[in-house]
């Protein structure tokens, strides 16, 4: 109703919206540029005095810049693609196929979704200091650091996703079930009608959640941050920015942080506006708010 008698109120609401989402990330790339002294000063200055590139230069110096992006780039890749794989063949299973416990074993999915994912970092760091013959273990997982001191531990703790299974599911129920019955009459395999059928179809759906999932692997912090104290070789962008704080100079902490932190948004930036167009159909098809 309100909508209707006084539209120009829906676009004042959309506009500040936009407002406050965007003037934090163009506060970021500002600052960026800024030089000693201008930040944490009165009056506040949006706009640096002059536009310098040195903060990206000292935040390249100061952090090992490629053995981290390369760390994150790995870890995150695994991560996306498993979860994608893991959850489009979950996803199926429990949308199409028959067979005894599927309704508990869904709801036990749903179950993984009401627990926060770092009440789970203990354990799942303990499991991987006693993972048998790695990194020094014997048979019995004694004797060495497991697979803490590996990339494999970025992870481990997230190739499987409760709420990418859940996603799947919900959207696969859609697809009409006389369409897989015909490809299996034809002599389909499962495995063929769910790659060459189904997947075709569910292909904004599993853009929505790849972007999803990579943007929380990017960002994950706490993970990485416990991994990395047991191996400083697996650290990743988010941590080593997190550092930087200790080793710069503190008049010129703020500026070189925001540097690493738009050099470390780029990639997740450039993903989403190739894929903006299925992320969004995704959203709409999946009812996802």
């Amino acid at each position: 109703m309100i909508r209707r008698r006084f539209p120009w109120f829906s676009c004042l609401l959309v506009g500040a919206g936009a407002v406050v989402t965007v003037v934090p990330f163009l506060d970021m790339v500002m600052t960026s540029f800024k030089g000693p002294g201008e930040t944490g000063t009165l009056p506040y200055r949006f706009l640096p005095k002059a536009f310098d590139l040195s903060n990206y230069r000292a935040a390249i110096d100061q952090l090992d810049l490629p053995v981290l992006f390369r760390n994150s780039v790995v870890a995150t890749t695994v991560i996306t693609v498993s979860v994608l794989l893991t959850s489009s063949l979950a996803g199926y299973a429990l949308a199409k196929l028959r067979f005894p416990g599927r309704d508990f074993i869904f709801r036990l999915v749903l179950s993984t979704m009401m627990f926060p994912p770092f009440l789970f970092f203990v354990p799942h760091f303990l499991i991987l200091v006693h993972w048998p013959l790695a990194g020094g273990n014997d048979l019995l997982g004694r004797g060495g650091a497991g697979l803490t001191v590996s990339i494999v531990a970025l992870a481990m703790p997230f190739l499987v996703n409760g709420f990418g299974i859940f996603l799947m599911r919900q959207f696969m129920v859609s697809i009409p079930d006389e369409v897989l019955e015909a490809a299996r009459i034809d002599g389909a395999g499962e495995f063929c009608v769910w790659w060459r059928i189904v997947m075709p179809q569910t292909k904004p759906v599993v853009v929505t959640l790849g972007l999803l999932t990579f943007v929380d692997a990017w960002n994950e912090y706490i993970w990485a941050l416990l991994v990395s104290t047991a191996d400083p070789d697996v650290m990743t962008l988010p941590v080593g920015i997190q550092l930087l704080q200790d080793h710069v100079d503190p008049a010129r902490t703020m500026p070189i942080v925001m540097a690493g932190l738009v050099l470390s948004i780029l990639p997740v930036l450039i993903l989403f506006l190739l894929l903006q167009k299925y992320y969004i159909r995704g959203v709409m098809l999946s009812g996802l708010k």
